[in-house]
């Protein structure tokens, strides 16, 4: 049986908690992630851009214009518009990035179906609940979310049920009620939508980071969407992270290169990573 809440914890908890109440319930809301300044000054990087963008769906598909939301407002190629990715730490993983989209439900706008978002990559889903993480979604609230206005739906303890073809019910998700600067973070195997936004005059704004292993095709074609201008001021982590350099996942001999070199060599980026000497030392023991 699913937890009856989504569980909270706080931005200054201990990480194993945080990874241990994850795994456990498949979802959480992260308190006070962001403060009220940094809040602030990010709304106010987004607000043009999201002004400058129509609602809706550009697709002629009746199901992915339906997953997209007749009144809702997606911005990608977030890293253009914000400078949020200049703050992220050298040693943040080996990972990379599937997608950074700024979500704005406007009022009137219907519930989301409930999905996946490893559904995206259907042999996960066929693996099941034993399957390994592709991919998890971290969701920062830059309004509150509501009930009333769109919060998003989760199924806590979906992500351990049997039969991953079964997406439950909307009476079965409970909606992530968070203050804006606070985060839910989900596993790609937790069911759950964005909710309707019931509200007269309201938007929800929210914005979701996917992160999955380097070795599954984005979600966003960052290379090709992003400028160099931008990408070098980057760290070498971030370039990575966005697709500028090239990925060596555990007992890979690397990914995303050009004549078996690093790519970030080849488009003239400087620097090292950090973060991957410890893969680096470990796939020379295999290859």
């Amino acid at each position: 049986m699913s937890p009856i809440s989504v569980p909270y914890v706080s931005a200054t908890d201990d990480p194993e908690i945080i990874t241990q109440t994850l795994r456990e319930s498949g979802a959480l809301i992260i308190k006070g992630l962001l403060s009220r300044d940094q809040l602030q000054e990010l709304n106010h990087e987004l607000d043009n851009p999201l002004e400058a963008i129509q609602s809706g769906s550009k697709h002629k598909v009746d199901k992915i214009q339906d997953f997209h939301g007749s009144n809702t407002k997606r911005l990608t190629n977030v890293t253009t518009h914000s400078k949020i990715f200049q703050g992220l730490s050298p040693n943040s993983g080996t990972y990379w990035m599937g997608a950074a989209q700024v979500i704005q439900i406007g009022p009137g706008n219907k519930a989301q179906v409930l999905h996946r978002d490893q559904g995206q990559y259907p042999i996960f889903n066929l693996l099941g609940a034993k399957a390994p993480e592709a991919t998890l979604n971290f969701l920062i609230a830059l309004t509150d979310f509501t009930e009333e206005n769109g919060a998003t739906r989760v199924i806590p303890g979906s992500h351990m049920w049997e039969d991953y073809s079964n997406m439950g019910s909307p009476q079965q998700t409970i909606p992530a009620i968070m203050k804006a600067g606070d985060a839910v973070l989900m596993s790609g195997k937790t069911v759950h939508g964005g909710g309707a936004n019931k509200t007269q005059d309201e938007n929800r704004r929210g914005l979701a980071f996917t992160l999955q292993c380097s070795y599954l095709t984005p979600e966003e074609g960052n290379p090709f969407i992003i400028g160099l201008d931008i990408i070098k001021q980057l760290s070498p982590r971030t370039q990575r992270i966005l697709g500028f350099r090239s990925q060596f996942p555990k007992f890979s001999p690397g990914l995303w290169q050009s004549d078996y070199s690093e790519i970030a060599d080849v488009i003239g980026l400087s620097g090292e990573d950090p973060g991957l000497d410890r893969l680096k030392r470990e796939n020379e023991v295999t290859f």
